[in-house]
């Protein structure tokens, strides 16, 4: 949470103190009419997608095999 100019983790983070990190900052909009809308955009791409599966899918040691 972003507060009085200071950012605010909603959880301990596992760090020491004064480690260095690398952050990413990514606004979250949390109005229910915006995930509605992503939710379409989502859909809809999944929708274009046209990716259909044939045949029996791979087996866990055919999808771990090795040479």
């Amino acid at each position: 949470m972003y507060s009085d100019g200071v950012l605010k983790p909603e959880r301990d983070l596992g760090l020491r103190e004064r480690q260095r990190v690398r952050l990413i900052v990514e606004p979250i909009d949390e109005r229910a009419d915006d995930r509605e809308a992503a939710l379409a955009r989502l859909r809809a791409g999944i929708a274009r997608m046209h990716f259909y599966s044939k045949g029996p899918l791979p087996s866990r040691a055919e999808l771990h095999d090795r040479p």
